[in-house]
Parts: C-alpha cells; sequence; structure tokens
C-alpha cells in the first residue's frame, strides 16, 4: 500500500467498519510505524479491491485489518490477500499470526478458518461501537 492508495483504501473501510480508521491513522501506519505492512489488492483494471495490514512484532504478526470493497466481497479477494500476507511474513520472519473479529462476523471466520487460523480466546466487550466481543484467531507456525 502507497500513500496514493488512501482515497480508495479509506472508501472501503468506511464502507467495510462501523468505526472506520481515520486518514491520519493510515498515514501514520505507512509513514512512522516501521512494524507495520499493508497490501492491496487490485483488478485488472488497476482499482484497488481491498487491503490487509499487519505489525510485526519480533516473530508474530498481528493482523489489524482484512477488507474487500463491497462489489468484490465473496471473490476470493480476502483470501488472495491472507495468503500474500503470509508469504511476506514468512520472508519478514514471521511464525506466528494472530486477529482480532467481531463475534457476529461469520463470513470472516469462515474464511479465517479456512486459511488456517483457529479460535484461541475471547476479547470481551472489545469493539466500542457496540461492546462486542472479539475472537481472538491465531494461525502458526505458517
Amino acid at each position: 500500500m502507497q500513500l496514493e492508495d488512501l482515497e480508495a483504501v479509506l472508501e472501503i473501510e468506511t464502507s467495510s467498519f462501523p468505526t472506520p480508521w481515520s486518514r491520519n491513522s493510515f498515514i501514520y501506519e505507512l509513514t512512522e510505524n516501521q512494524r507495520a505492512i499493508y497490501l492491496v489488492a487490485k483488478n485488472e483494471f488497476n482499482k484497488i479491491t481491498g487491503y490487509i495490514g499487519m505489525w510485526v512484532v519480533f516473530d508474530e504478526g498481528h493482523i489489524t485489518n482484512l477488507a474487500a470493497h463491497p462489489l468484490y466481497r465473496r471473490q476470493g479477494v480476502g483470501k488472495a490477500l491472507l495468503n500474500e500476507l503470509i508469504d511476506v511474513s514468512r520472508r519478514n520472519g514471521v511464525q506466528y499470526l494472530t486477529l482480532e473479529v467481531r463475534r457476529s462476523n461469520l463470513s470472516a471466520q469462515d474464511l479465517y478458518q479456512k486459511i488456517g487460523f483457529v479460535h484461541m480466546g475471547v476479547r470481551r466487550k472489545y469493539y466500542l461501537d457496540n461492546r462486542e466481543d472479539a475472537l481472538i484467531m491465531w494461525k502458526g507456525p505458517i
């Protein structure tokens, strides 16, 4: 992901999450956070169809966000981004991946399980917008 991708990424972010990240949050991730890795998926017309982000701490990668444009959901964008992130993770010495997902987001949980993530715990009342629990999922060694 590059700074010039932000408009498309922010459009996807705001259409995907009830409490979207701000432009400044993404700018910080791309320009200052040396532990951050962000990737975008593009279609044959070079249009951004999704993105994924991760923070690397030692041998662990924490997936911060994953979203696909509404017109490209259920078309393999999320799976492709996850698989690419796993490849990038291996090249960066990451052995384990973790993430949080809303308890109600069954389609995301299904995708993560198909990629090999397993449920490892719960963060109670994690999401600020509705106090929904987050399920902690883990994959590794990768």
